[in-house]
């Protein structure tokens, strides 16, 4: 069985990584671990007692046989069959296993359910990604005050994390792809079901995890990031570029803004934060796209341990071209018959505001996959301390880079019986994860380029 790690030894980790010089994260025998009893990415391989969660083979590293880069994924699961259905009726049997934000919404919602089919350890990257990750686990450092990395490139950094800020940067880090092009769509639905979708079109450049990549080349910037609104008419043409940084004590993050009414580049400080996302109808902030980006400053980060969790995972329905977006957009929150839930571990981090700073959400717990460290669920609690909004990752294995990460995001707002479903894929053509960018794409001059309509 796995170690639990205790709150208050957390804290404490977590405030002397705050007030002395940061440490090598892990010693040399601790990184031994890594690709033995551990996964090269830092999770347990074994499976748990019960065999409810099997070991880690690898995760998928050869796509079907029928499948070719820019097809729609197929299920490699097809064939299972639901183990059980969580119901408002017997939620209480699985209580242990529920997050807050998952027992919100079977409370209130009569048609909201989660099936639950056999877990598969999917995740899988390249063998450079765990062979950077072993060898920068003995190198990487928080910066002063968490607020960035040093001493890391390519790599998951904090493999065996001790505190929430190294377990929320490896989110930040993980491997996604080297560079790509997407097109995606965003609804906000009404309590009633309405909604118009938003269409974009995005580039991104991810340095950081460049083969051959060292922290003289990266010169402090981890993503370049390219988005074009394409519809609906009266909002395309907007292109937002950003410039993300590794240790942002040196450099915060870097924004533009072109807008076509205007005809002209300006800077945006306000892409950052709680700062409402580009068509979002204020459901969504800035810091939630990709479930949760940017600077961890405003939050004390504690991680409360690891637990076994009902959690989002192996969304291929959801991500299928034979669905419509009309099929998946239903009142109150999206239709849960193509949505997959399945049994994994994850690292629960605990992220509550600074005295003296400011944030809508006063509390955010994020549960992190052990396999992959992309974030799964987030629960967002308001100022009086309720819970308020509730964040789903739901992943695939994309199998031409051999990458586990979000086909569609969904943020429940419990309040208003809003939520905003965003990165929907099933009427839009598919990821480009072999296109290989350049660094000229995501300039001043390339986004003024962009914008012309």
């Amino acid at each position: 069985m796995f170690k639990q790690v205790s709150i208050t030894a957390c804290s404490a980790l977590a405030l002397l990584a705050m007030s002395m010089p940061a440490s090598a994260a892990i010693g040399a025998d601790q990184a031994e671990r890594l690709g033995k009893d551990l996964t090269p990415l830092g999770g347990i391989k074994a499976g748990n007692d019960d065999g409810t969660i099997p070991s880690w083979e690898g995760g998928i590293t050869t796509p079907p046989a029928s499948f070719k880069p820019g097809d729609h994924h197929p299920d490699p699961y097809a064939d299972d069959k639901p183990l059980f259905t969580i119901t408002r009726a017997n939620m209480a049997e699985y209580a242990d296993k529920l997050t807050v934000g998952n027992k919100a919404l079977l409370e209130k919602y009569d048609d909201y359910k989660m099936v639950v089919y056999p877990t598969r350890r999917s995740a899988s990257a390249p063998q450079r990604i765990y062979d950077a990750t072993k060898r920068i686990a003995t190198t990487a450092n928080l910066a002063e005050g968490g607020n960035g990395v040093t001493g890391a490139v390519i790599g998951v950094p904090f493999p065996i994390p001790s505190n929430g800020l190294e377990a929320i940067w490896n989110h930040i880090l993980r491997w996604r792809a080297e560079s790509g092009s997407r097109f995606y769509g965003q609804a906000a639905v009404t309590p009633g079901g309405q909604y118009q979708v938003v269409e974009f079109s995005d580039e991104i450049m991810v340095p950081y995890s460049m083969e051959g990549m060292t922290e003289e080349k990266l010169d402090n910037v981890i993503i370049y990031f390219k988005e074009k609104t394409v519809a609906p008419a009266r909002l395309a043409g907007r292109v937002l570029l950003v410039h993300e940084t590794l240790d942002q004590n040196k450099e915060y993050r870097k924004a533009w803004v072109y807008n076509p009414g205007q005809r002209r580049v300006r800077r945006a400080p306000n892409v950052a934060f709680d700062n409402p996302r580009s068509g979002s109808d204020g459901l969504m902030t800035s810091d939630q796209y990709d479930m949760y980006n940017g600077s961890p400053e405003r939050y004390n980060w504690e991680l409360v341990g690891k637990r076994e969790m009902y959690v989002p995972y192996n969304a291929y329905k959801l991500h299928s071209e034979d669905l419509k977006y009309e099929q998946i957009l239903q009142p109150g929150h999206i239709d849960q018959n193509f949505a997959r839930y399945e049994l994994h571990r994850v690292w629960v981090v605990e992220a509550t505001l600074k005295d003296g700073l400011s944030h809508q959400y006063k509390r955010r717990t994020f549960y992190l996959d052990e396999d992959s460290w992309q974030a799964l669920v987030v629960d967002q609690y308001d100022k009086s301390d309720k819970i308020w909004r509730v964040s789903e990752g739901h992943g695939i294995n994309y199998y031409d880079v051999k990458n586990f990460w979000t086909t569609l995001e969904t943020h429940y707002d419990l309040q208003s019986a809003r939520y905003i479903a965003f990165g929907l894929d099933n009427e839009a053509d598919m990821y480009q994860l072999d296109v290989k960018h350049k660094k000229r794409n995501f300039t001043q001059q390339a986004l003024r380029s962009s914008g012309v309509r």
